[in-house]
């Protein structure tokens, strides 16, 4: 990777997606983090995400537990509940000082040869799933655009992965970042040092700030608050699917403002059952093929409490 040290910015608006290749080549084979500007989402739709994100929080917390995330990863995470233990980039501790809801593809039952598949946990708050699935909605047809694009920046020959996209791995997060406290430890984070495991992230957040890139020389990078920009970054799969032409760039969070941070990542992934392997066009293939769901599997077990194997589970044959 090059050194950098500020976050580009990409303009999509209504110019052709070759051209938008080129500038997602140029940023996300450097630094793996942008600001997209001209992206079509509604700004009253993502300050009505936020709202809802804001009233959600400030339920009581026997109200959000009654809906506490299960196994398919849908509901209330609660704060000191999951920690990064798989990470290279630190040695990791203490859990993640947030709290979260998520929303995934809502399926009407679970589907038992698709991992995390089954309906949503939703809270009793008017208004609260309307908004939630209308942003999914508006983010899913950008997060197909900006993957089509991406493919391309990375040279795929071969466009017939779009298809693991018609039922996309979606993943709406609404966090909530506590302050915490100046003197805190360095090693207490909002959100560890960590690469994100999918795809695409394209994030919104507020203006309270905390989010860093790390750099190849290990500089940490801000980055603020963009008016009207969303912050996207390459997860690992598409790194892997890019044959490491796309890069899935080290981030943390730390909220030392004294302010609450609010923050909206939206993940767009394939469906859970794509290999991922790298694609046609992108040279000699640098990583060996893995079954995206097995991948998340380990990946969650590992750092969610509400996913560790019960001993039960771990002495199964």
């Amino acid at each position: 990777m090059t050194e950098f040290t500020e976050i580009p910015v990409i303009h999509l608006g209504d110019r052709p997606d070759t051209e938008s290749a080129a500038d997602f080549l140029a940023a996300y084979g450097t630094t793996g983090f942008g600001y997209i500007t001209g992206h079509g989402i509604d700004p009253a739709l993502t300050e009505a995400l936020f709202e809802a994100a804001r009233r959600f929080h400030a339920l009581p917390l026997e109200q959000k537990m009654a809906i506490a995330v299960d196994r398919s990863h849908r509901g209330y995470i609660p704060i000191n509940s999951s920690t990064d233990v798989n990470s290279t980039l630190a040695t990791v501790t203490k859990p993640n000082q947030s709290a979260s809801f998520m929303m995934m593809r809502e399926d009407p039952v679970a589907i038992p040869e698709e991992y995390l598949s089954g309906p949503n946990r939703w809270p009793d708050l008017d208004g609260f799933r309307d908004v939630l699935e209308r942003y999914s909605a508006a983010m899913c047809a950008l997060g197909h655009r900006l993957t089509t694009i991406a493919l391309a920046a990375a040279g795929v020959t071969d466009l017939s992965i779009l298809s693991a996209f018609d039922r996309p791995t979606v993943w709406l997060r609404l966090l909530h970042y506590p302050p915490q406290p100046p003197a805190s430890p360095d090693d207490l984070y909002g959100s560890a040092p960590h690469t994100d495991f999918g795809c695409l992230t394209l994030l919104a957040q507020d203006s309270v700030g905390g989010l860093q890139v790390r750099t190849p020389a290990g500089q940490w990078v801000d980055v603020p608050h963009r008016p009207g920009a969303l912050v996207v970054n390459v997860g690992d799969m598409l790194h892997r699917m890019s044959n490491g032409r796309l890069k899935s760039t080290p981030h943390r969070v730390i909220n030392r403002s004294g302010h609450e941070r609010f923050s909206c990542p939206f993940f767009y992934d394939p469906h859970v059952n794509t290999v991922i392997e790298p694609l046609p066009g992108t040279g000699a293939p640098k990583f060996p093929p893995l079954v995206f769901g097995d991948f998340l599997r380990t990946e969650l077990e590992a750092a969610y409490d509400a996913h560790k194997p019960t001993c039960a589970t771990a002495n199964s044959p």
